[in-house]
């Protein structure tokens, strides 16, 4: 697909970028001109990424970050600005989820408070290291990956919280940054086809069913909607919370298709 080059002579720096989301954005960026920084605790995954994005003709360097470490993310950002001269955008997108135990009072303080730091904390490590670079990029804009989980229950206690907070965070930074001039915003995703559920393609089918736009989303998808809340076409808009969600949590699926009458035909487009 050919893209505009919106981002020519940008400098962005993904968080989690080996993979899924993170990848699918790496590549949406260099499409428009961007120079990517592939971050990630996965070097050999995050080498893999940046190659395909410069076979493709657009321009990346993979570099290793791991967002629970003060001294990593500072040193991934730094790269960033000394390798592209500046830094314009920063996708936080890395994140942990550990799978719930089966009762609530069981849950180990490890696990939330590993969750909850790599989710939310990194986030907050990241942003807080580019700001002063977005700032004098005059440009700068941060877009994090938040999920439906922040805002309706779809299990996963640590990784829901962290996401709301996320969503929190996302407004006030935006109200500091504003007069700064760096806009800071936030894309909730649905269930998203990632390597997160390899193997579960019967689940994942069943889940398919619950999205009024009869599919779950594709990585690309929630890559655009980055792109369009980094870029000058979102000049207007920072602290907001954009879903990306095939309609999920606009339409009860289940309980419209309760109503429904048997051999009746679904409502028309």
């Amino acid at each position: 697909m050919d893209h505009m080059r919106r981002f020519e002579g940008y400098s962005v720096l993904i968080t989690g970028a080996a993979r899924g989301i993170g990848a699918a954005t790496a590549r949406r960026f260099a499409a428009e001109g961007a120079r990517v920084l592939v971050t990630d605790v996965d070097m050999a995954a995050a080498e893999t990424t940046a190659g395909a994005v410069r076979e493709s003709g657009g321009r990346a360097e993979a570099f290793p970050c791991d967002v629970a470490d003060r001294a990593s993310v500072e040193g991934a950002v730094e790269r960033a600005a000394e390798a592209f001269g500046g830094l314009d955008v920063l996708v936080n997108n890395a994140y942990g989820c550990t799978p719930d135990v089966p009762l609530f009072e069981d849950e180990p303080d490890a696990v939330w408070a590993r969750d909850l730091d790599l989710t939310l904390t990194g986030a907050y490590r990241c942003s807080r290291a580019a700001l002063p670079y977005l700032v004098d990029s005059g440009r700068g804009a941060i877009v994090s990956i938040g999920s439906v989980n922040g805002i309706q229950d779809f299990g996963n206690h640590a990784y829901s919280a962290a996401k709301a907070g996320l969503m929190s965070l996302t407004r006030t930074l935006a109200g500091h940054a504003a007069p700064r001039g760096v806009r800071v915003n936030l894309v909730a995703p649905g269930t998203v086809r990632t390597t997160a559920w390899e193997g579960r393609d019967a689940e994942l089918g069943a889940v398919a069913e619950l999205y009024p736009l009869g599919r779950v989303g594709e990585p690309e998808d929630i890559a655009a909607a980055v792109a369009f809340l980094a870029s000058r076409d979102a000049a207007w808009i920072t602290g907001t919370a954009l879903c990306v969600d095939g309609g999920l949590l606009a339409v009860n699926t289940g309980f419209r298709q309760a109503l429904r009458h048997p051999g009746e035909s679904p409502d028309p487009a």
